[in-house]
């Protein structure tokens, strides 16, 4: 069961703008969830990562953008191609979200308690005693202390730490099977971080679930997560078993983002202490140039770079993990929607 995938995404594409101003900010992207794994979706700011999330569950904004090709696959049923009442009752009960930010994602005119048990009266399930007590079991189960006095409080009476807490109950009020996790730990001090996190891992073996977490950490990805996806560009750089990957990155973005990882105990070069950095930055979807996206930074590029996309390919003795690169990871079997499965 544990190689079961429970979510496949197959050449998603999500568009921004109309006609001449469409432009492709998820552009073909491919990928497969577990049950019981943690995948981690990792990459700069403006790789794609929350826009990926949001179209899976299709909560982009319908006046910005849509979902315009490709299949979000999920116990039978495409979700891409769903009806709006359908995934209004797949969204919170089987699948849930962690939002970026969770000050912003809370509503500041209710209470916590409140804001809590609308999943449930949202889902038909009323309110009421009976209510107010669930409530104050998943405030237990993500560990809040005092409980009942949080149910009474409003999002900015409570800590940064408290609020995360407060909003991963509200994702975990169903048991979904699938969690995303959107950057939980944005704004949180270090020792916060650590906990949020860990009580996330703690919840996924406790209650089985699946969870795609969004990062832009690789440390938080080489601790916690099972596999990894690399995103640049509103696609997917690179793919694979986080150790694999890791010890052997075959994509030039990946091995950039490993490289600017601080670490304790390194020596510095001439007596500068200064961390190796990609050049330049991650450019809009408005001037995303033809071939590779990320040639333009790339130290490696060569002509057929800027010409032709590269897809996906398998690293010759690993099936698991594949390089979307011509230069470094060469192979004459490019990935299909087959491989996702």
């Amino acid at each position: 069961m544990a190689d079961e995938n429970v979510l496949e995404v197959r050449e998603l594409v999500t568009t921004f703008g109309r006609g001449a101003n469409a432009r492709r900010a998820v552009d073909g992207v491919s990928f497969a969830l577990r049950r019981g794994e943690i995948l981690g979706l990792v990459g700069e700011s403006g790789s794609g990562k929350s826009v990926t999330a949001l179209s899976l569950l299709r909560l982009i904004d319908p006046q910005a953008g849509r979902v315009t090709g490709g299949q979000v696959l999920f116990d039978g049923m495409d979700l891409a191609s769903e009806a709006d009442a359908r995934m209004r009752e797949i969204r919170g009960r089987r699948i849930s979200m962690i939002f970026q930010e969770p000050l912003s994602a809370l509503n500041p005119c209710y209470t916590i308690g409140d804001q809590i048990g609308e999943v449930f009266v949202a889902h038909g399930d009323g309110a009421g005693a009976a209510t107010r007590k669930r409530v104050l079991e998943l405030l237990r189960l993500v560990r809040i202390p005092d409980p009942e006095g949080i149910l009474r409080r409003y999002p900015h009476e409570i800590s940064g730490g408290m609020r995360q807490r407060a909003m991963i109950a509200m994702a975990l009020a169903y048991t979904p099977e699938v969690l995303i996790a959107d950057e939980p730990t944005t704004a949180l001090d270090v020792t916060i971080q650590a906990q949020v996190l860990n009580l996330i891992d703690g919840l996924r073996r406790e209650l089985g679930l699946s969870v795609i977490l969004i990062t832009h950490d690789m440390g938080v990805v080489a601790q916690y997560a099972d596999r990894v996806a690399v995103m640049y560009g509103g696609r997917i750089a690179e793919t694979g078993e986080v150790g694999a990957v890791f010890a052997q990155p075959r994509h030039p973005y990946t091995e950039g983002l490993l490289a600017s990882v601080p670490r304790l105990g390194a020596r510095w070069r001439n007596g500068v202490q200064r961390l190796p950095e990609i050049p330049g930055s991650v450019p809009g979807i408005g001037v995303l140039s033809a071939g590779c996206r990320f040639a333009p930074r790339c130290g490696f590029a060569e002509p057929r770079c800027t010409q032709a996309v590269p897809p996906l390919m398998h690293v010759p003795g690993d099936g698991a993990h594949a390089a979307a690169c011509w230069v470094r990871s060469p192979t004459p079997h490019a990935l299909t929607s087959e491989d996702f499965r």
